[in-house]
């Protein structure tokens, strides 16, 4: 039987690469649900290569457009965030990929393990944000969550077959971005245009920047707390700039696992939808010729600050990590609009962790109040701050 997939954020970076590795196994999978945020014109034409039950266009001004596109298919035309969480509960879906970017994800998620549907997590800001509940709920509903992200998928492939092994601490990569080895002088220069230029990675752009500050290895680190059950010291970044290595696990006889590959994205995906079968593909080798070298160094979190404040957040916890990740979200829009430099992200989100009100042990509730509220936060920092210098 076909595995039945819904694609949140099927336009994306993830989603694309996800229909890429479908189309490659139509006689495994069936595409039940596609959304997107506002690019209507390419969910129409997803829509019609896949011929899915439902389309859900976020933006509800596009929604004619997309329903007059698709009245002559049999595929039901939804608007709104609301219909997120309607979706993912369908009886026909088996597994829903959450590809969304940022808090946005969180809800919907919610829904589809309240539903019992298995998860494919892309939208690692999910359990940055409401890790404890997310995994809790999982837990108690009885669905996995498979994770999409290669970094965590890395993990979760070198943690098979270990079950009754002890752990001692998970090796995260990172390959250390566009602005590896700068200084803080020089990285009060560097533009948009420069952060987004990653040299190993093709994603979009709030996931480049991410990247380019570190702050995406921090929300990696808060994901990883939770999806593996690990304790915040027992988590460790290193700097490996071939991106071949996508992370590691070493065990209490001091052990290492590694799971190596190309950079390419359609791995991790096809893993986590195919679970627990490695399905074949046609996708690039990695030649060790090719690369004979790989390196390692430290993270240099005085002039990358983003990650040592994710694990300041990660170790406050309660509501702290959504306090962290509105602000940083907030902070990406600024300078992707060319209105804060580049080391002013930094700033801001750390003078709003300060500043937003804390809860140790916050509800779904809390945490949509959270987001609300620092990012109120933010505008007041911004504001006081004045734009770029």
């Amino acid at each position: 039987m076909k595995k039945k997939v819904a694609i949140l954020g099927s336009t994306g970076s993830i989603g694309t690469q996800a229909l890429e590795v479908i189309r490659q196994h139509r006689d495994l999978f069936s595409v039940e649900v596609l959304t997107a945020r506002r690019n209507a014109e390419l969910l129409i034409e997803q829509a019609m290569q896949h011929i899915p039950k439902v389309v859900v266009i976020a933006d509800e001004n596009r929604y004619g457009g997309v329903r007059d596109a698709l009245a002559r298919l049999p595929v039901k035309v939804l608007a709104g965030m609301d219909a997120l969480s309607e979706v993912v509960a369908l009886p026909e879906v088996d597994i829903v990929l959450t590809a969304m970017v940022g808090f946005s994800g969180l809800l919907p998620t919610v829904a589809a393990l309240k539903a019992g549907k298995n998860i494919a997590l892309a939208n690692k800001e999910t359990l940055v944000v409401a890790g404890e509940l997310i995994t809790a709920l999982a837990r108690q509903q009885g669905a996995a969550i498979y994770p999409v992200d290669s970094e965590h998928s890395a993990i979760f492939q070198c943690l098979a077959g270990e079950k009754y092994n002890s752990v001692e601490k998970l090796i995260l990569t990172a390959s250390g971005g566009p602005f590896r080895g700068m200084t803080r002088k020089q990285l009060e220069q560097v533009t948009c245009t420069e952060a987004l230029n990653h040299p190993n990675w093709c994603m979009g752009n709030k996931v480049t920047i991410d990247s380019a500050s570190l702050m995406n290895k921090g929300l990696e680190v808060i994901e990883a707390r939770w999806l593996f059950d690990m304790e915040p010291d027992r988590i460790e970044v290193v700097i490996h700039p071939q991106s071949v290595i996508h992370s590691l696990v070493q065990f209490t006889d001091g052990s290492i696992k590694a799971q190596l590959g190309l950079p390419d994205m359609r791995l991790p995906i096809q893993y986590a939808l195919g679970y627990p079968n490695r399905l074949p593909s046609d996708f690039p080798r990695f030649s060790f010729a090719a690369c004979s070298t790989l390196t390692f160094e430290e993270p240099d979190p005085g002039v990358f600050r983003n990650l040592q404040l994710a694990f300041n957040a990660l170790r406050t916890g309660g509501n702290m990590p959504c306090i962290m990740n509105a602000a940083n979200e907030v902070a990406v829009e600024e300078f992707l609009n060319n209105r804060i430099g580049f080391l002013q992200m930094s700033d801001v989100i750390e003078e709003t962790m300060g500043k937003t009100g804390f809860i140790r042990e916050p509800s779904i509730a809390d945490y949509q109040e959270t987001d609300r509220e620092a990012r109120e936060v933010v505008r007041r920092v911004l504001g006081g701050r004045g734009r770029k210098r």
